[in-house]
C-alpha cells in the first residue's frame, strides 16, 4: 500500500539528496520513511540571538511538528554555544557576539514562543538538546579534526562568505568554525533528517559530510522557503518592520495578517496552516480573514478569537494624558501596572510590549499621542489595551 507523503511535500522547496538517473541507488527519503523499523530522528537547530520570533522562524518548527505527527522524534537543539558566535548566513559583515547569560535568556524566549507549535507533552517524541552539551568539550585535536574537513576553498564559497570576500569585507577565523560546529550537532544527536531555510543547504550539507567522517550514515537535508514579509517584497524580518511576532498579541496579528498582500496568500495559507487550498474562499479579502483567523487560534485559542470577533478587544483613551508622556505613566494611567514603579519593574523583566515590539528602555517617552493611536500596549500575556484617541 502506497503512503500518503503529502504533509512531507507540503511547502517543502527541497529534499536532497534524491535518486538520479545517474545515481539510481541514492535512497529517497520517502523510500526511508515508508521501510524504517525506529522512528527518525529529525534535527532542527535554532540559535537564541534575539529575543523574539516571528511567523518566518516558525516554518521549520511546524514541519517538525508534522514529523512528530508521522511517529518520529522531534531533536530541537537550542544553539547555546553557536549562538555565542552568530550564524554568518546571508551576512555582510561579523555578527556580535553574545555572552552566555544573552543566550540563555533568549533560549527560554524561544521555548516559550514554539509551544504552542510543538508536542512538548510526548517524551517520546521530544528531545530538546543545547549544544553546549557537547561543544563545550571538544579539545583542541577534536577541533583540528573538524578544521581538517573543509578547505578554505569550500568554506568561501558559501555565499556569505564569497560576497564578503569579494568586497573585502573581513572575515573571521572562529566564523569559519560556524557551518563545523553546526554540522557537529548532527553527529552528536545522530540525526536522520536536518530541517532548515534554503538559505542553510551548505550548513546542513556540512552535516552530511562530518557524519559521513565519523562513520554515521549522512542525514537527509529538506530545505523550507523562506517567507515574505507583508511588504510582499522582502523575506519577513523584524529589521524591515514587516512581521507578524509570534508573541505578539492576538489582536495586533489579527490585524496585520489581514494585510497580507494578495499574491502571497498561498504562501502563507501553504507554509503556516494545514488547511485545503482548494476549499479556500475565492475573494482575497474572505482569504485574508479566514488567514488571520486560523493564525490566532493556533496561537491563542478559540476563546481570543472569539474575543476579537466580537471586537473584546479593551480600549484605553488617551485623552487625559498630558504628552509628552513616559510609557510608564502611561501603563499606570491604563490600570495595566498598579504604579509608575510597577511599570519599571515589568520594562526592566522584558515584560512590556507595544505592537509585540519589547520595550527595553524604562525612560521610554511619547512627544506626540497621534503615534500611539490604535497600538496595542502590552504586558505579560493576558493584560493589554488598544490605545485610541
Amino acid at each position: 500500500m502506497t503512503q500518503n507523503f503529502s504533509w512531507l511535500h507540503r511547502g517543502t522547496a527541497e529534499i536532497f539528496p534524491q535518486p538520479t538517473d545517474a545515481d539510481s541507488e541514492i535512497e529517497s527519503l520517502e523510500k526511508r520513511l515508508a521501510t524504517t523499523d525506529r522512528p527518525l530522528r529529525v534535527k532542527l537547530g535554532i540559535d537564541p540571538t534575539g529575543m523574539d520570533i516571528h511567523l518566518g522562524h516558525s516554518i521549520p518548527v511546524r514541519k517538525l511538528r508534522a514529523f512528530q505527527d508521522a511517529g518520529h522524534t522531534a531533536v530541537l537543539i537550542i544553539g547555546d554555544f553557536t549562538a555565542r558566535i552568530g550564524d554568518p548566513t546571508g551576512k555582510s559583515e561579523m555578527r556580535r557576539q553574545l555572552s552566555e547569560q544573552e543566550v540563555l535568556q533568549n533560549a527560554q524566549t524561544y521555548l516559550d514562543q514554539v509551544r504552542p507549535i510543538l508536542d512538548f507533552d510526548t517524551p517520546q517524541r521530544l528531545e530538546v538538546r543545547y549544544n553546549s552539551e557537547w561543544l563545550s568539550k571538544l579539545d583542541l585535536g577534536k577541533i583540528l579534526q573538524l578544521l581538517s574537513t573543509m578547505t578554505v576553498g569550500q568554506m568561501l564559497a558559501k555565499e556569505g562568505f564569497a560576497e564578503r570576500y569579494k568586497k573585502e569585507n573581513p572575515i573571521f577565523l572562529h566564523e569559519f568554525l560556524y557551518p563545523l560546529m553546526q554540522g557537529y550537532d548532527s553527529v552528536a544527536v545522530d540525526a536522520d533528517v536536518e530541517l532548515g531555510g534554503t538559505d542553510q543547504k551548505f550548513n546542513i550539507a556540512v552535516g552530511r559530510d562530518l557524519q559521513r567522517h565519523f562513520g554515521q550514515k549522512p542525514q537527509f537535508g529538506l530545505l523550507l522557503p523562506i517567507l515574505i514579509g507583508l511588504d510582499g517584497e522582502q523575506k519577513m524580518s523584524k529589521s524591515l518592520g514587516n512581521y507578524v511576532g509570534l508573541s505578539e498579541h492576538p489582536f495586533k496579528k489579527y490585524q496585520k495578517l489581514q494585510q497580507v498582500p494578495d499574491h502571497l496568500l498561498a504562501q502563507y495559507f501553504t507554509l503556516l496552516t494545514d488547511l485545503p487550498l482548494e476549499k479556500l474562499p475565492e475573494n482575497p479579502r474572505d482569504r485574508q480573514k479566514v488567514l488571520a483567523q486560523e493564525i490566532v487560534k493556533q496561537y491563542h485559542g478559540e476563546k481570543a478569537l472569539t474575543e476579537i470577533s466580537q471586537g473584546e478587544v479593551p480600549e484605553f483613551s488617551l485623552s487625559g494624558v498630558p504628552f509628552p508622556s513616559k510609557l510608564t505613566y502611561i501603563l499606570a494611567a491604563s490600570s495595566l501596572c498598579k504604579s509608575n514603579s510597577e511599570g519599571r519593574r515589568k520594562i526592566q523583566e522584558n515584560g512590556v510590549r507595544l505592537d509585540g515590539d519589547r520595550i527595553t528602555d524604562i525612560d521610554t517617552t511619547f512627544e506626540n499621542p497621534s503615534e500611539l493611536f490604535g497600538r496595542v500596549l502590552q504586558v505579560g500575556k493576558n493584560k493589554f489595551v488598544r490605545l485610541v484617541p
